[in-house]
């Protein structure tokens, strides 16, 4: 996450009996916790990315910044390791409190997560009823003979355990989910492969173009992260406001290189010159550090032009 974390004292430790009562909690596993901020009457319960283990413990639930403020409870599922959550603890510690009845407390519940964090949240969704799913850039496996396309993260793959069931491949997840939602960018082979492989009725899939695969910082960047969310504890769709908000993906320097590298790719660099003066135009009261790259991309699209008319 880019914005730190607030100062927030670690629950007091308990086990699952007195979790599924507590208005604040900790419970402890072998592999991975369970931290609970309870609020409101919904709960969206957040998993752990690869880049949230580097920021050691205690650390608060993934996207707490973001969360806290909406006033919902929150469910933090933190991983001890970079593995995926392929490890006995988390499905554990949550069927035991779906078991106490703890989830029967929110009259809405959303599991949200990117990348190793959405493909958890889209596996587990299945143990909590009637459960939703908003997924950024979600894995659907890493198993090498399910998904040969995906050879990314080989230290981190290699470090855990894609040989067996269960909660193997989330594909298998899908048609027990109520509703998930799974945003992604549909120019990254491997995101858009596995978009496809959980794609289904009860599936909204929204094609996020230019911002990689870490679409999950675009959308934290244009402000519209909590309207995802309120769609989702409200409803079962994600709908125009959120795409109208959206708009300001256009301001994000993340989205915008993605768009110019793109452009320059594909020749189109026409379409290079005429991005990089909107752009400049959006920045016009940023510091010139932060548009340098820009200038650069019009720079050489100028130069490419200009050799293509010569030659």
């Amino acid at each position: 996450m880019d914005a730190p974390a607030p100062e927030l004292a670690v629950p007091p430790e308990m086990g699952l009996d007195a979790a599924a009562r507590a208005g604040r909690f900790l419970v402890r596993g072998d592999h991975a916790d369970l931290w609970f901020e309870g609020a409101g009457d919904a709960l969206v319960v957040s998993f752990d990315n690869l880049a949230t283990i580097d920021e050691g413990w205690p650390r608060a639930p993934w996207a707490w910044t973001r969360l806290e403020p909406l006033g919902h409870s929150v469910l933090g599922v933190q991983s001890h390791a970079k593995d995926w959550f392929r490890q006995p603890s988390a499905p554990l510690l949550l069927r035991g409190l779906e078991e106490r009845g703890f989830f029967r407390r929110f009259r809405r519940v959303v599991l949200t997560g990117a990348s190793m964090g959405g493909f958890a949240a889209l596996n587990f969704a299945p143990l909590i009823p009637e459960a939703r799913v908003l997924a950024f850039s979600p894995q659907s496996t890493m198993n090498r003979a399910i998904a040969p396309f995906e050879q990314r993260f080989p230290f981190a793959v290699r470090k855990s355990n894609w040989e067996r069931m269960p909660f193997l491949d989330a594909a298998a997840a899908m048609p027990y989910i109520r509703r998930a939602v799974v945003l992604y960018d549909p120019f990254v082979p491997e995101d858009r492969a596995h978009a496809a492989r959980l794609s289904g009725p009860n599936v909204q899939l929204l094609r996020a173009p230019f911002t990689t695969h870490e679409a999950i910082r675009v959308v934290l960047k244009s402000g519209t992260f909590p309207l995802l969310i309120d769609q989702l504890v409200k409803g079962d769709e994600i709908g125009p406001a959120f795409w109208a908000a959206y708009r300001a993906r256009r301001a994000v320097p993340k989205w915008q290189r993605a768009l110019l590298a793109a452009a320059a790719k594909r020749g189109r660099h026409g379409l290079v010159l005429l991005a990089a003066e909107g752009m400049l135009r959006l920045a016009a009261d940023l510091p010139d550090e932060d548009k340098t790259f820009i200038r650069r991309a019009r720079r050489a699209a100028a130069n490419a032009l200009k050799a293509a008319a010569a030659g």
